[in-house]
C-alpha cells in the first residue's frame, strides 16, 4: 500500500507565528526519507497554510510523487498549471471550513471540472478528482475522462458507533470496487489514523492512502521519520 503524506499541517504551525518554521520543504524531504511515496499539499484559496512559494520550492524539491490539492478557482488552476505537479486532486473548497467537509460534486460541478481538468491535462499533470464513494460520483468521473479518483473516508473515519462504521466500510468497499471495474486507479482518504488506516489499506482495489493531520500530531511527540514509519507499517 502506499502512502501519501500531506504537509499542509506542518505549515499550519509556521503560520501561528507567521515565521519561517517549520519548512514544509525540509518535512517533505524527511518523509520521503521515512518511506512516504509521496507529498500531498494542499493550496487553498485562503492560503492558510501551504503558499505559492511553498509549492514551487515543493515542485524543486519533491523526489517521488508531488500532489497538489486545489480547488476549481481559476487563480488556483493558473498557479497550477505554472507549478507542473506530477498530479493535481480537485477537492471542494468552504472559506469557513476546519478542514475538506466532504467530496467534491462531480455531477454539479461537471462543467467547472471539465474545464479545470483539460487545463491540466494539456500541462501533462494527473488529474484526480476527491470524491464521496458514490456511484453517481464515480460515473461522473468516467464521464469527464479522469483517470484517477480519491475516496472520502471521512464518512468511515467519523463514525459514532460500530453499525454505521460497518456501513460505511461497506460503502467505501463497493465504491472501489465499482471504479476499479470503471477503470479508474483508486485513492482514499480523510480523517485516516494509526488505528483505523489499516482496514481501509486492505480494501481491494484501493492502491494508496493519502494521510495527514494524524501523522503530524504524531511527529510532534516522536518526530516526523519515525511517525511516517509507523504510518507505513500499520497499513502494511
Amino acid at each position: 500500500m502506499l502512502l501519501g503524506v500531506n504537509i499542509d499541517h506542518v505549515a499550519t504551525l509556521r503560520q501561528v507565528r507567521r515565521g519561517s518554521a517549520p519548512e514544509p520543504c525540509y518535512a517533505a524531504f524527511l518523509c520521503e526519507a521515512a518511506g512516504a511515496d509521496s507529498i500531498v499539499a494542499h493550496l487553498r484559496e485562503d492560503r492558510r497554510h501551504i503558499n505559492e512559494k511553498d509549492v514551487f520550492l515543493l515542485r524543486k524539491t519533491v523526489r517521488t510523487k508531488l500532489n497538489l490539492e486545489m480547488s476549481l478557482a481559476r487563480e488556483i488552476v493558473d498557479i497550477a498549471c505554472q507549478v507542473k505537479p506530477d498530479q493535481a486532486t480537485l477537492v471542494p473548497e468552504k472559506r469557513q471550513e476546519l478542514t475538506t467537509e466532504g467530496g467534491l460534486d462531480a455531477v454539479s460541478n461537471f462543467g467547472r471540472i471539465k474545464q479545470a481538468s483539460q487545463r491540466l491535462r494539456e500541462q501533462n499533470i494527473g488529474v484526480s478528482l476527491f470524491i464521496d464513494p458514490e456511484k453517481p460520483q464515480i460515473d461522473a468521473a468516467v464521464k469527464l475522462g479522469v483517470k484517477m479518483i480519491e475516496l472520502h473516508t471521512g464518512r468511515y473515519a467519523e463514525s459514532k458507533n460500530s453499525l454505521q462504521q460497518k456501513n460505511n466500510f461497506r460503502q467505501l468497499e463497493i465504491a472501489a470496487a465499482y471504479a476499479l471495474k470503471k477503470g479508474m486507479r483508486v485513492f482514499s482518504g480523510h480523517g485516516l489514523d494509526y488505528d483505523n488506516a489499516g482496514k481501509v489499506s486492505r480494501i481491494k482495489g484501493i492502491e494508496e492512502l493519502n494521510i495527514g493531520y494524524s501523522i503530524v500530531c504524531r511527529a510532534v511527540l516522536v518526530g516526523l521519520e519515525r511517525a511516517v514509519k509507523e504510518m507505513k507499517l500499520s497499513i502494511g
